[in-house]
């Protein structure tokens, strides 16, 4: 069931190119993204999964925090990911979808039926963007962990590595899928089966997408159950332990749906972590403050070869106007 935001003005109702749709609008990402687009210009159809974070998010956006011009650009729907028809009904007349799946709120946790459930999200999706006439590109968010883990042995207790040791980590690389059920790294699991199940059908269906494989979303909610975080240890010590700001991962999504040349998929971080100085940061932000206090610095010469590159996205940003400075929230 389609529901319109109150604020909708029925008579912003024609479909036009710059009409967009973000799902799920609910998380970090997505709200931030639905507010920098409201702020370039855009109209956008917000997709929740949750009817109470809808609600929420429309008494938001009714309360002044965007003036009125904007607020008639914004039409809120509840779409499942898991229920095509829905879907559909969010995409109708759009020309540009940013997708990211967030977990449902009664089952947080990362595992093998998290996966399945990406998945199918993620082939609902595509499939609605196929029978969307209008829609011109999808920007679909992945992760770095859908790249980054390999197969390559450390040592004789084979534990978990992200790639070879002598070359350096980028878009062209795939996780591994069984070396991520070997151990249930159900994060760069999922990620990695429902991108290339996304990809699958883009390219069977003729669906023009691109996908941002973002590193560790760095937000003020961030805590130590991340399911990015299993395997941390090892990413770090592999030089492939990487996390991006929420302005700048947006800014990307809207570099790589607005630029005509932007294709395939683009790595995206603008934070490296691999000194102790590094790890020490990112663990007091992580623990609670009774525990962060006591966090000891790690020996100040640790230093890590970083092994993961982002060049292709920098270069399509090159020149990117972010326009307004947008507050995150």
């Amino acid at each position: 069931m389609t529901i319109a935001a109150d604020f909708y003005d029925e008579q912003d109702s024609v479909f036009c190119s710059n009409r967009v749709c973000v799902m799920d609008a609910a998380g970090h990402l997505g709200s931030t993204l639905v507010h920098s687009l409201l702020l370039r210009g855009y109209t956008v159809h917000a997709a929740f999964q949750n009817h109470d974070e809808m609600q929420c998010f429309k008494r938001k956006y009714g309360c002044g925090n965007v003036d009125d011009s904007k607020s008639k650009k914004l039409i809120c729907f509840h779409a499942d990911p898991l229920d095509y028809h829905s879907i559909v009904d969010a995409l109708k007349g759009c020309c540009g979808l940013f997708y990211s799946f967030e977990a449902p709120s009664d089952y947080p946790t990362y595992d093998e039926l998290m996966g399945e459930m990406e998945v199918r999200a993620a082939h609902n999706v595509m499939e609605a963007c196929a029978q969307t006439d209008a829609l011109n590109k999808v920007v679909f968010t992945s992760s770095a962990t859908a790249v980054l883990w390999g197969t390559r042995k450390r040592d004789q207790h084979d534990t978990p590595v992200a790639s070879q040791s002598d070359s350096y980590v980028d878009e062209r690389d795939w996780t591994d899928i069984n070396f991520c059920k070997k151990y249930k790294l159900w994060h760069g699991l999922s990620k990695t089966q429902a991108e290339k199940a996304a990809w699958a059908l883009a390219m069977d269906r003729e669906v023009s997408m691109v996908s941002i494989n973002a590193g560790l979303l760095i937000h003020p909610d961030l805590n130590i159950r991340e399911p990015y975080l299993k395997g941390a240890a090892e990413m770090y010590e592999d030089g492939v332990f990487v996390a991006v700001d929420l302005k700048f991962l947006v800014d990307a999504h809207i570099c790589a749906f607005e630029d005509v040349s932007s294709y395939g998929r683009y790595l995206c971080f603008n934070r490296v972590i691999n000194t102790s100085k590094d790890a020490t940061t990112l663990a007091n932000m992580l623990l609670p403050p009774s525990a962060s206090s006591e966090t000891q610095s790690l020996e100040d010469d640790i230093v890590y070869e970083q092994r993961i590159s982002n060049k292709k996205l920098n270069k399509l940003m090159l020149g990117f106007d972010t326009g307004l400075d947008v507050q995150v929230n």
